[in-house]
């Protein structure tokens, strides 16, 4: 949408976090006059608007032209509530974007895996030469990526930026997956929903997941589909070779990518499709597809020394997170998977890790204060005091074709200051056995 005038209109925005800070500069720019809110007593950055602090005030945003609101603020919010019971506009940032924006949109949402899909879409437009934009939910405000030139924008869009949203007109979008979310906020899985699926209107391609029918559009067919279920149509998996099909014949194998786990292995099929809907190659899609090694201290693969890829998933803080790393990566796993876990357990029960870690883990080395629990569900298990001392042992037990993981399944500070300090320890010391 183009022709769209801010230029002396009274706009309110709401919340003054990173978003609503985008909010400010861009309607100065466009000549608004502007307001902003935030419920905190008090705020550390400046702001170059008159700016009220505390409960929200109905009179002053009834007041207005515009209302903008972050989407960590609510709608359900009672000066909001009236605020749209008067007729004010109420959108978001992501709105506001698409009101300006001329550039082509990839659009990707769920519930997990948004940012992994959103960086292999980036990864495979540059394999093309394209140049391409990310941001939305991820790194970088939408607004902040308006009058830059750009072949593709690639968004990550929440269920609260989509909840304001109506004009985007995504070239693709999907929705990749859904489980309980944000309920506190939305009510029930219903709402959610209906909510997340604003990203297909005016999409000219959708991209969806064969397997899971509440992602698919409600009133067209997708166009083209992903799963772990094997298909003649669109993107699919082949348990056999562990290889992703298309149309039905090999595209890629597992064994080519730096990414494990059958989660991953949609995320790659959901990626490609998305690429492929905005005119980039099979070729470039799969060298993209090839050289992604996953978000930071999210089961990044941080080596292939030797023929033994070594797996930081410091982010595992929790038993569930743990979980969910073995049972992705234990199908493509060629050779013994070595865990690396421990730390501040916060109380945490680790009893539902003792199954996997029977028959899933071939070596368990544990560390940190609640390392000696951990060990404790394994026989042979190895204690060890600092993660160096690990990756020296998982180092001498590895043969190639082994996987070795960190996947701590605790908080980190009783040994580190965050998840990503042990994480880039972790990193350190692999990058050290090879000196």
């Amino acid at each position: 949408m183009t022709g769209f005038s801010l230029v002396d209109k009274n706009i309110v925005v709401v919340g003054m976090g990173l978003t609503g800070l985008s909010c400010v500069q861009f309607l100065l720019a466009q000549g608004a006059k502007v307001t902003a809110m935030d419920s905190r007593n008090e705020l550390s950055i400046a702001v170059d608007v008159p700016l009220y602090l505390g409960a929200f005030d109905a009179a002053k945003l009834c007041k207005a032209d515009l209302v903008i609101v972050s989407p960590g603020v609510s709608l359900q919010t009672p000066a909001l509530v009236q605020t749209i019971a008067a007729g004010i506009n109420v959108i978001g940032d992501v709105e506001l974007f698409a009101r300006f924006n001329t550039l082509p949109v990839i659009a990707i949402t769920g519930s997990n895996g948004k940012s992994t899909v959103t960086h292999l879409v980036v990864e495979m437009c540059k394999a093309a030469g394209m140049k391409v934009l990310m941001g939305g939910n991820i790194g970088v405000p939408a607004l902040d990526l308006l009058e830059q030139n750009a072949d593709v924008v690639v968004l990550e869009l929440s269920s609260f930026q989509l909840e304001t949203t109506q004009s985007l007109q995504p070239l693709a979008a999907t929705i990749l997956n859904f489980c309980d979310d944000h309920l506190d906020r939305h009510g029930d899985m219903q709402n959610y929903q209906r909510i997340k699926h604003r990203i297909y209107h005016n999409a000219k391609f959708t991209v969806a997941s064969r397997d899971e029918e509440a992602t698919q559009p409600l009133d067209r067919l997708m166009d083209i589909g992903f799963g772990l279920s094997a298909s003649e149509q669109g993107f699919s998996w082949d348990k056999n070779t562990a290889s992703i099909l298309f149309q039905g014949e090999i595209f890629l194998s597992s064994k080519e990518c730096l990414l494990v786990g059958a989660h991953n292995m949609l995320n790659i099929q959901a990626a490609a499709a998305l690429a492929m809907s905005a005119g980039v190659s099979l070729a470039a899609i799969k060298q993209g597809a090839k050289s992604f090694g996953g978000l930071a201290h999210r089961c990044q693969t941080v080596s292939m020394s030797h023929n033994v890829r070594w797996i930081n998933d410091s982010k595992a803080t929790n038993v569930g997170a743990t979980q969910a790393a073995i049972q992705g990566i234990v199908e493509s796993c060629q050779g013994r998977l070595v865990l690396i876990a421990g730390g501040e357990g916060k109380g945490a029960d680790f009893s539902p890790l003792a199954d996997l870690l029977e028959h899933s883990v071939d070596l368990l080395i544990t560390l940190g204060k609640d390392g000696d629990k951990i060990a404790a569900l394994k026989q042979d298990a190895v204690k060890v005091q600092s993660l160096e001392q690990a990756v020296k042992v998982a180092a001498d037990y590895a043969q190639p074709q082994d996987t070795v993981m960190l996947s701590p399944a605790c908080a980190s500070l009783d040994m580190f200051n965050n998840y990503q300090h042990r994480g880039e320890c972790f990193i350190k010391a692999v990058q050290e056995l090879s000196l």
